[in-house]
C-alpha cells in the first residue's frame, strides 16, 4: 500500500475530538505506508468541499495527491442542522471524487450523534477512513 500520496481535510469543529481524529488517522498512515502530504484545517464540515477539490487538482510533483481522506464531527444539537450539514457535505464528497475520479473518504462521524458517540468513534473514523482512502488508490491505479 505504499506510495500512495493522501492530503487529510480537518475539521476545527469539535477541535478536541477531530486533534485526535488527526492524530490516529496520521498514525494510521505510516503504518499502511501512505505518505500524509497535507493536512488541511477548517472551521466546520460544510467548509470541507472547497479545500478537497482545490487537494484534488493537483496532479504533479511532490504535491500530488492521489486521495483525500475528511475527518470531522457533526453532534446532534436542537433543531435538524446536524442532518443537513452532514448529508450536504457527504453528496458535495462524493460529487467531487466523482469529478476528479480519485477517492475521498468520508471519516466524519454523525449526524444524530451525542458527544460521547463522538468521542466513542474517534479511533475507527480516523483509521477506517485512511484505509478506504489507501484500498482505493491502489485498486484505481
Amino acid at each position: 500500500m505504499a506510495n500512495s500520496k493522501l492530503a487529510i481535510v480537518v475539521s476545527e469543529t469539535y477541535q478536541e475530538i477531530t486533534g485526535k481524529m488527526l492524530e490516529v488517522a496520521q498514525a494510521h498512515a505510516k503504518f499502511l505506508g501512505a505518505e500524509i502530504v497535507a493536512v488541511i484545517p477548517v472551521p466546520g464540515c460544510f467548509d470541507m468541499p472547497l479545500a478537497i477539490k482545490k487537494l484534488l487538482q493537483r496532479n504533479e510533483g511532490e504535491g500530488r495527491v492521489d486521495g483525500v481522506v475528511t475527518l470531522g464531527a457533526i453532534i446532534e444539537g436542537d433543531t435538524d442542522h446536524d442532518s443537513l450539514i452532514a448529508y450536504t457535505v457527504a453528496g458535495k464528497i462524493a460529487e467531487l471524487s466523482l469529478e476528479f475520479n480519485k477517492p475521498v473518504t468520508l471519516g466524519i462521524s454523525g449526524p444524530k450523534m451525542t458527544r460521547m458517540q463522538a468521542i466513542d468513534r474517534i479511533d475507527s473514523f480516523g483509521k477506517n477512513s485512511v484505509e478506504a482512502c489507501v484500498k482505493m488508490v491502489q485498486k484505481l491505479k
